[in-house]
């Protein structure tokens, strides 16, 4: 996983929807599940909303943890 991505995948706000604003790693799950039924957005929205799903579905929260905390 490219170190950059996931640096600006925990500092990333949601741009719109019932979330905008909040960041996309405290994104319920129910919402990333949502969003995967129904199709992840174009580019890099989607790929970091694809991950975070992907990251939450497999309880990998943990390989946020040093990213979180370089902020």
């Amino acid at each position: 996983m490219n170190q950059n991505f996931m640096q600006e995948m925990v500092t990333y706000r949601m741009p719109f929807g019932k979330y905008k604003g909040q960041l996309i790693i405290t994104l319920p799950e129910h919402y990333l599940v949502w969003f995967s039924s129904k199709g992840f957005p174009e580019g890099k929205l989607g790929q970091m909303l694809s991950t975070m799903y992907e990251i939450k579905l497999n309880g990998l929260e943990y390989l946020l943890k040093p990213y979180v905390n370089k902020k």
